[in-house]
């Protein structure tokens, strides 16, 4: 009699899902301050202007998600790459 097994192994078996990149920036100076990624999220040097930052992600092939002001001087937008 066949029996599925409940869950394969996960062990070597390639990461599916989506990479999640936060970029905060302050947008009146174009000034980078930070950024938040997933583990395995592909990675591009960032740069100290923003604009710059953002264009490195999205020429790898992630897309913006969300821009949320977070004061009166930062600003964070949400990428994803799937």
């Amino acid at each position: 009699m066949y029996r599925p097994q409940p869950h394969p192994t996960m062990i070597g078996t390639a990461w599916r899902g989506h990479h999640v990149v936060i970029l905060r920036c302050n947008p009146y100076t174009n000034q980078f301050l930070g950024i938040n990624t997933s583990l395995e999220a592909p990675f591009e040097p960032t740069h100290p202007t923003c604009t710059e930052t953002l264009s490195r992600f999205l020429s790898i092939g992630y897309t913006m998600i969300n821009t949320t002001m977070i004061s009166q001087t930062e600003i964070q937008y949400v990428l994803i790459k799937k």
